[in-house]
């Protein structure tokens, strides 16, 4: 007999999961809360979307589910290969991201939501658009959701199943359903910062150098770094990038108080950036776009006993975006829950409580190094100490192949590398990096081609 599951949620994680579940022969109902968002009366509504970079977790377990989808998902993605550091004088430095060329790949979030509802609909998936859950109940067989119907005021719909998976977001509903029928460690911590989506057009021109109508780089993540606030900007296929401001909400506030301040705000920090942008609309799109909230979330455990229901992506762990994993994460959710359901023989008691035991600390990791990375991102990336430190690292990295990784490598280009794992790992390389750092700066050692050779060999002998 065929099993039938329910997704809530048509977002990343929720069209991924609702793919995995079909590929292993599940009836698979797909309910969201939006409109078709592909629909053009459906556009351009949010402008609160962060661009994503895809790197190896999320591209692995695109794999996972089907290698031809993740083809065509992934085909108009762009990769970046680093940072591009822009300074008030608008002078550029790039910082490259991996050991041997390695990149993380840019693309658009409605781009890749749409794409990936388009395989749903290849799939011949069932999805229901303007379905907002508002109650399920968890019995012993069947598991029942109760949904509302946007625009029906009273009219609700009831569907049974034999499990419910929520990938409905940060403020899920399943989340808190499940909360209802069970105990259920949650937290919530509001960060202090706001963020505004922004936009650097296309050039009229085609760029040569750039192969493209890219006004600067596309290849790298753009970030204006200017210590308790940043300004970033991910390439787009078209040649324009989406640009992002984060920042205190006080001084979000202060400023939206009037154009002027706005403007001079904005010419006397980005002054490259506005440039690009052009002054009025930067200062239209900080006054008027949308400001959005980052909030963490996480808790434990992640779903019902008796394998009746269980939250991925940001209903399970939601982060701030600073570290490049939300989306990646959550696709690595899919990829290890499937890997335990085979595990299991399909059993989805043992599968999903097992889920909730091994993977609540890569999830707890991940949360923190999210947050972490802000500081790296707006501060410590204009800091001399912390790119000595930074080249040492990838130094260390290109000679001890495998036995010396740095963080950012393990977290998004090795998918092999659990994220807690990652972090023990980084914090026992801390501390022979400061060592080394303290004895370079001691002596005023410039390490050499061949002074790096002979310090390689000395902590290969040190690992061995």
């Amino acid at each position: 007999m065929v099993e039938q599951v329910i997704v809530v949620g048509a977002g990343l994680v929720g069209c991924l999961a609702s793919l995995a579940f079909h590929k292993r022969g599940y009836q698979v109902s797909v309910y969201d809360y939006r409109l078709d968002p592909r629909d053009v009366s459906t556009q351009d509504k949010n402008l609160r979307s962060i661009n994503l970079a895809i790197s190896a977790r999320g591209i692995e377990s695109l794999k996972s589910v089907d290698e031809q989808i993740a083809q065509r998902v992934l085909r108009d993605v762009i990769p970046m290969k680093g940072r591009m550091i822009h300074d008030l004088q608008g002078e550029q430095e790039s910082q490259i991201y991996g050991l041997f060329g390695e990149c993380i790949n840019s693309i658009d979030r409605a781009v890749l939501n749409n794409f990936l509802l388009d395989e749903l609909d290849r799939c011949n998936i069932d999805v229901k658009f303007g379905y907002k859950l508002v109650k399920a109940k968890f019995g012993d067989q069947r598991q029942t959701c109760i949904f509302s119907q946007m625009g029906q005021d009273g009219v609700i719909e009831t569907i049974e199943c034999d499990f419910i998976v929520g990938c409905d977001g940060a403020f899920s509903s399943t989340r808190y359903q499940m909360q209802r029928a069970m105990r259920m460690d949650y937290s919530q911590e509001y960060i202090d910062c706001c963020y505004i989506e922004l936009y650097i057009p296309k050039t009229e021109k085609f760029n040569e150098k750039f192969n493209g109508n890219f006004a600067i780089a596309p290849d790298h993540l753009h970030i204006w770094p200017r210590h308790n606030y940043m300004l970033i900007a991910l390439a787009n296929g078209d040649g324009s990038f989406t640009s992002t401001f984060f920042g205190p909400w006080s001084l979000v506030e202060s400023l939206i108080e009037s154009k002027e301040k706005t403007r001079k705000f904005l010419l006397e920090n980005f002054p490259d950036a506005m440039q690009l942008m052009g002054i009025d609309e930067a200062v239209h799109k900080f006054i008027n776009y949308p400001k959005g909230a980052l909030m963490c979330v996480e808790c434990n455990p992640y779903h019902v006993n008796g394998g009746k229901a269980i939250i991925l992506g940001d209903a399970a762990h939601s982060m701030v975006p600073f570290y490049g994993q939300g989306m990646n994460c959550g696709f690595e959710d899919v990829k290890v829950l499937m890997e335990l359901l085979d595990q299991s023989k399909g059993d989805r008691n043992i599968a999903f409580q097992r889920y909730s035991e091994t993977r609540h600390k890569d999830l707890v990791a991940i949360i923190e190094l999210a947050k972490n990375n802000y500081k790296e991102m707006s501060h410590d990336v204009t800091s001399t100490l912390f790119l000595i430190k930074k080249q040492l690292d990838g130094a260390l990295g290109r000679l001890l192949k495998n036995k010396w990784l740095p963080l950012y490598t393990m977290v998004s280009f090795r998918a092999d590398v659990p994220y807690h794992r990652a972090v023990e790992i980084s914090n026992r390389q801390k501390v022979i990096l400061n060592q080394l750092l303290g004895v370079m700066l001691t002596t005023g050692t410039i390490l050499t081609a061949l002074g790096l050779s002979r310090l390689g060999n000395w902590i290969k002998r040190w690992f061995q």
